[in-house]
């Protein structure tokens, strides 16, 4: 699974990632932790980067390109990622697609968090008085004013990237605004409706599963086997007895025949034998 998160500071990308990470078992990558890597590394592309950021220049496209090719190339970014703050403009975006094509690789899906900027405000200003209420020291990058130059250079450079993904058909929306348990709710309810990916723990049962259902069904069958096996003998010693028993009424009837007829023979002969006696006794008188 090969995602991007987008949506402006404060819309709770980072939360959402975390628990993506923890859920499928993918890796979130975040340019600025890969050029520090990268520079710490001393990589060819390290090497650049570290003179462009030590001059305090912005470190051009292509190297970052080149730290993102390198580290999607690593072991742990095989079942997938999620890339953390880039891409963050169109140029970035058309970068990206020629070198996941060229790796062969897909992006299934970029998804937006869509918040109410005027609400993200509030939320500042009532995080940093509740700061200060407390007697803390409020954070340079979270104000009020640091986050409205955010959102500006946000709608300037990163918002024009909705249509792009829009147009490609990769771009799902979800409403940010919701609890963090809502917003990651529907975040996977549309990545198990596009197929993206499947739970760790999922994959781990699945072959305990087949093992299971396997077992189950050799189990289920030979039982089967034998009460099939039970049921065919007793047909046939059903049938074996119909068929003695006809054989045997066949017989019983035969012989009963028999001797019946013989039993008229011996009448007709001691009949044939009476009447001559009488003659003879009566021509004897005679």
């Amino acid at each position: 699974m090969r995602l991007i998160l987008l949506g402006p500071p404060g819309s709770g990308k980072g939360t959402q990632a975390q628990r993506l990470v923890q859920k499928y078992g993918i890796v979130q990558l975040s340019t600025g932790e890969m050029l520090r890597a990268a520079v710490a590394a001393g990589t060819p592309i390290g090497l650049q980067a570290k003179d462009i950021m030590a001059a305090g220049g912005l470190v051009p496209d292509e190297i970052v390109i080149g730290i993102i090719s390198d580290r999607i190339d690593q072991p742990d970014a095989k079942k997938g990622f999620i890339l953390d703050g880039f891409p963050r403009t169109v140029p970035q975006a058309e970068a990206l697609d020629e070198l996941l094509k060229k790796k062969r690789l897909k992006l299934d899906a970029v998804i937006e968090l869509r918040v109410n900027e005027s609400a993200l405000l509030e939320r500042v200003e009532k995080r940093a008085a509740e700061t200060r209420a407390r007697g803390e020291e409020v954070r340079a990058d979270d104000t009020p004013e640091v986050l409205t130059k955010r959102l500006a250079s946000y709608r300037a450079q990163t918002e024009p990237l909705i249509h792009y993904y829009s147009e490609r058909r990769k771009l799902l929306t979800v409403d940010g605004m919701m609890t963090i348990e809502h917003v990651t709710s529907e975040i996977n309810r549309i990545l198990q409706a596009l197929g993206a990916a499947e739970p760790k723990a999922a994959r781990r049962a699945s072959p305990a599963k087949r093992s299971a259902s396997g077992t189950a069904g050799k189990g289920t069958r030979a039982p089967a086997k034998k009460a099939a096996a039970k049921a065919r003998g007793a047909a046939k010693g059903t049938r074996k007895v119909a068929t003695s028993a006809r054989k045997a009424r066949k017989t019983v009837s035969k012989a009963a025949k028999a001797r019946g007829v013989g039993k008229a023979k011996k009448t007709a002969r001691q009949a044939a034998k009476r009447p001559a006696k009488k003659l003879t006794k009566k021509r004897a008188k005679r």
